[in-house]
């Protein structure tokens, strides 16, 4: 199989995330919210949707053309693609001024906020593969049992490794690090005057991974309480200072590098963790890098990895439902979600269609095995901002900083963002 070759910046945008909307924007929101209940009489014959989706790459724009083409051609209906620059922001003021589009890409930071304002359709129960979608994607976009949009695809973050360098410290398969002691180990090993052992990016959407290992997280299985200044998340951040400190580890920005999967291509690092977009963007910026990708190991609370997507947002108060909920239906039909994962290098969010993609997509193993348990993106009304405050400060994880401030910190912003979200 040939792979996908991904520009450096679409990777980055995709990893940073949506802009946060204005203040004035989110009080239009609330505003129109109020009046969502109110059941909208539904277009009858052939329709035209308006579908808004990222930026992205030229991959994705062209594969949701083509399927969204062949909906259109079989249904008789017509499709509007607009490609945003800014889409959080373009979104937030089509739902301001009245007239969102039909169909449209919402990250998990933005879910909590169109759905407790009332402007999402919670169309799941009327999908035809909605118990093929991975159960804690369901979760991701989901409110009082009741799935909201559909996940279009996703990608979980994995331990990617330079195979030569590998080789050249004398490693072999046994040596393929199962947990925090043995990663240690490695990296120690991989480590010489020229590159470190692992390199990973200084935010919570790396070092996340250790606080699920450990057992800690941000909040608690209702989304609605902050569990973020615990014993097991300062047993992550602990231990991810202490491996910085070895010399063996180093966040990517230190080691020249803008982001994990370029420490690895430039050589500047022997492992790195990162997402499987990392495929596409070696193959194309270092095609001469041998690599490959396996779980992440275990921490002392068991397995953990994070997700990365966005759902299918249909308004509330829309006359083409019916038309929307079609289209998603196909765009999530399995040879849709093959084709997408086979064009974009992403995992289809439905599991028969990812079966199939791992089955023929071999380096895609290492990402596709912490699937069933990764864990979702914040998606609590202002933890967005939260999480920005804790990112700025993990940098100081290397000049000595005691992690329990930090999380002291987080904690308190955290409590303060929740409750404001809940009155």
């Amino acid at each position: 199989m040939s792979r996908l070759r991904i520009p450096l910046e679409s990777i980055r945008a995709r990893r940073t995330g949506p802009l946060a909307v204005t203040l004035a924007l989110l009080a239009s929101l609330t505003a129109c919210g109020s009046g969502y209940e109110s059941q909208v009489k539904q277009q009858e014959g052939t329709v035209t949707l308006q579908v808004l989706i990222g930026s992205g790459t030229t991959a994705e724009t062209r594969i949701t053309r083509e399927l969204t083409g062949e909906w259109a051609a079989r249904t008789g209906n017509k499709v509007q693609l607009v490609r945003a620059a800014e889409l959080e922001q373009q979104l937030g003021q089509s739902f301001a001024g009245g007239s969102p589009p039909d169909l449209f890409y919402l990250a998990p930071a933005s879910f909590s906020r169109y759905a407790d304002s009332g402007s999402l359709h919670a169309y799941g129960s009327k999908l035809k593969v909605e118990d093929d979608i991975y159960p804690n994607l369901r979760e991701i976009f989901s409110q009082d049992d009741r799935l909201y949009c559909a996940p279009k695809d996703f990608s979980t973050l994995a331990l990617m490794i330079d195979t030569d360098a590998w080789k050249e410290a004398g490693l072999t398969e046994a040596d393929i690090p199962t947990t925090w002691a043995e990663l240690a180990t490695v990296a120690e090993k991989l480590t010489t005057g020229k590159r470190v052992g692992l390199a990973f990016d200084d935010t919570t959407k790396r070092i996340g991974v250790f606080m699920k290992q450990s057992g800690g997280w941000f909040v608690d299985e209702s989304g609605r309480k902050a569990t973020v200044d615990t014993l097991e998340n300062l047993r992550a951040l602990r231990y991810v200072q202490k491996l910085l400190s070895s010399g063996s580890a180093a966040f990517s920005s230190t080691v020249d590098a803008g982001w994990g999967g370029e420490a690895l291509g430039k050589g500047s690092a022997a492992m790195t963790i990162e997402g499987a977009w990392a495929v596409g963007a070696l193959d194309a910026d270092f095609p001469d890098r041998n690599w490959r990708a396996v779980e992440l190991p275990k921490g002392p609370a068991g397995e953990g990895t994070l997700s990365f997507t966005n759902c299918w947002g249909i308004p509330e108060r829309s006359d083409k439902q019916k038309a929307s909920v079609s289209l998603v239906n196909h765009l999530m039909s399995e040879r849709s979600q093959r084709r997408i994962g086979d064009a974009m290098g992403v995992i289809p969010a439905n599991e028969k269609a990812a079966a199939g993609f791992g089955a023929d997509n071999p380096e895609f193993k290492g990402f596709l095995d912490g699937a069933p348990y990764a864990q979702g993106e914040l998606t609590g009304a202002g933890l967005g901002p939260v999480q920005d405050d804790f990112d700025a400060q993990l940098l100081r994880l290397t000049k000595g900083e005691d992690p329990k401030k930090m999380l002291a910190r987080v904690q308190r912003n955290a409590e303060q963002a929740l409750k404001g979200a809940d009155r």
